[in-house]
């Protein structure tokens, strides 16, 4: 019943590739072409923050990039799906600014893609929250669509509740430093007692210094999380 369900509607709602409109198999996946023109991200890449590697270098099972080899990523790991550039901020932009929801699950499935490997064991899946002001405005947390589908996968939690954000101006073109800066304070927590000892999934759609998500990881830390791992849809890519 249930397959003759979905041959009807795939009768009725062809699936179609949702960058280019071209016919595909399953509904919300990307046609081969305009799958072959994403920089998704693979090995080799830092085994700690996933930042990716020139593909002819040889690093062994887990190389490490000169700033988590410092200390300097306070996560206990971060991936990302593809490089932030042309391709990839003509769906990430949209889906976050536009209500352009057509992108939801290519960009939720190609973020479970690039963690399989890791075989994380998540208690909690959380969005990284959404300043009140800026969810009225646009209407929607666009971190918290692409959590659902992760967070069923894991078969986790999703936690759109312990904490909470301050209201700041865009960060823009800021440097690294200054986004730090920037985001330093914004996270408080609400509900200290459902995190403690709990292992959490942070979720976003960009990942540009890495600030936001080492900022919620120190608020975690302190509320007695045991374990944060984060996943973004494209991160930017700086020159190491």
């Amino acid at each position: 019943m249930v397959n003759l369900l979905k041959s009807f509607l795939d009768f009725i709602y062809p699936p179609l590739c949702p960058v280019c409109g071209n016919s595909v198999s399953v509904h919300g996946t990307l046609c081969s072409k305009c799958w072959s023109e994403f920089n998704w991200i693979s090995n080799p890449k830092c085994y700690k923050c996933g930042y990716p590697f020139p593909a002819d270098l040889d690093l062994g099972n887990k190389p490490m990039c000169p700033h988590c080899a410092s200390g300097e990523c306070e996560l206990d790991c971060i991936r990302s799906a593809c490089v932030y550039d042309n391709i990839s901020k003509n769906i990430m932009l949209p889906f976050k600014h536009a209500s352009a929801l057509k992108y939801q699950t290519l960009m939720s499935n190609a973020m479970i893609n690039c963690l399989r490997d890791l075989n994380l064991d998540i208690d909690v899946v959380m969005p990284v929250p959404l300043a009140y002001k800026r969810l009225w405005k646009r209407g929607y947390n666009q971190a918290t669509l692409l959590a659902r589908p992760i967070a069923k996968y894991f078969n986790a939690g999703l936690d759109v509740d312990s904490v909470s954000r301050k209201y700041k101006s865009d960060m823009g073109h800021k440097t690294s430093k200054q986004r730090r800066e920037n985001v330093r304070g914004v996270f408080q927590i609400v509900n200290k007692e459902g995190l403690v000892g709990k292992k959490i999934l942070l979720v976003d759609d960009v990942m540009t210094s890495g600030a936001t998500f080492y900022e919620l990881n120190r608020v975690l830390r302190k509320a007695g999380v045991s374990a944060v791992y984060a996943v973004s849809f494209c991160r930017v890519v700086h020159a190491i």
